[in-house]
């Protein structure tokens, strides 16, 4: 594997080889000492034609304590601004012999040009484009997901998948990338999917994925499910109403504190509350929701970092045929140089 650009590129056994790195990566940011010299001498590049404040800084942080050099692009500011295409700027990172680009663009396929062409020769990581994928959000979703499946069994999560699990994707999953890469990627490790939306924010063809589709949430939720995962609104990319009102999407489709509530009395029943971030408070997740015992929100951003460095090591510490491999020993041992 050159490139993660889509969750549907990784079988089963990608998928869990990394989520099963980035457990070990996890156990380094639980260090006095959190880096490890896996990417010493490497460039990573953030290349980003959106604003992002959790993907960037989470992708900065995990190569740099990979020990990478870390180059942070923003069109804003950049020459981009003036006109420089993304091929022109490809060509420029190549002349600064990157090693990785991270690229989020507000187009989708920009990622797959990028790393089909012959304007630069590093490996690609799809940071999110438009609306079709966000591969590593799906997997710290996954991660996180697959701690909390395990900690239920009372076992250790490294090697094992999702299936038994059931999801439900709520909200604008229309312009949503997450709900995309997540769908893939859970149903490829197993568990059980359903889209809970107004019509109007289902894409054209949904019927055809693999998943279960409902219009209402409470309905859904009283069947129980393991894990909800709450779409933020994206009004950014809203030319048309898709809905009658802010106040009326959020009384049909938010989780509130009434449905906490609900949720909360089922009793024993162990359903977290998951969100991409970043939030619209009290339209698609009340403060009560977000900030109850229930939530991953914060377990998300952390495990961010964790996936993120497995996804970097992965790509760019292959042997000489390009595979990937275990991490080194001595690489996760204590080494402050």
């Amino acid at each position: 594997m050159k490139h993660l650009l889509s969750t549907t590129d990784l079988s089963r056994g990608d998928a869990i080889l990394i989520l099963d790195t980035a457990e070990e990566m996890a156990a380094v940011g639980e260090r006095e000492v959190k880096k490890l010299p896996a990417l010493r001498g490497r460039t990573v590049v953030n290349l980003f034609f959106e604003d992002s404040t959790r993907t960037r800084i989470s992708f900065e942080a995990a190569a740099k304590r990979l020990s990478a050099d870390v180059i942070n692009f923003a069109a804003k500011g950049s020459s981009v601004s003036k006109g420089e295409s993304l091929k022109d700027t490809a060509q420029t990172l190549e002349a600064m012999s990157a090693d990785a680009v991270v690229i989020r663009h507000w187009a989708s396929g920009a990622p797959a040009r990028l790393a089909s062409s012959d304007w630069i020769d590093a490996a690609v990581i799809n940071a999110g484009d438009g609306t079709h994928e966000h591969p590593t959000q799906a997997l710290l979703d996954a991660f996180t997901l697959r701690r909390h499946w395990a900690a239920l069994a009372g076992t250790s999560p490294g090697g094992s998948d999702l299936r038994g699990m059931s999801v439900a994707i709520v909200g604008d999953v229309l312009h949503s990338r997450v709900a995309r890469s997540n769908l893939w990627l859970l149903k490829t490790l197993g568990a059980d999917v359903t889209l809970v939306a107004p019509p109007t924010l289902l894409p054209v063809g949904v019927d055809s994925w693999p998943c279960r589709v409902n219009y209402n949430l409470d309905e859904v939720l009283q069947s129980g499910p393991d894990a909800v995962m709450m779409l933020r609104l994206q009004g950014e990319r809203m030319n048309a109403a898709f809905f009658p009102s802010t106040r009326e999407y959020s009384r049909r489709w938010g989780f509130d504190d009434a449905r906490l509530a609900t949720l909360d009395a089922a009793g024993g029943r162990s359903t977290v509350i998951m969100h991409p971030g970043p939030m619209n408070r009290g339209l698609e997740i009340s403060s009560a929701a977000a900030d109850s015992p229930r939530s991953t929100i914060l377990a998300q951003v952390r495990n961010g970092v964790s996936v993120r460095m497995a996804v970097l090591y992965l790509l760019l510490s292959g042997d000489s045929s390009g595979e990937p491999g275990r991490i080194p020993t001595p690489i996760l041992q204590e080494n402050p140089a």
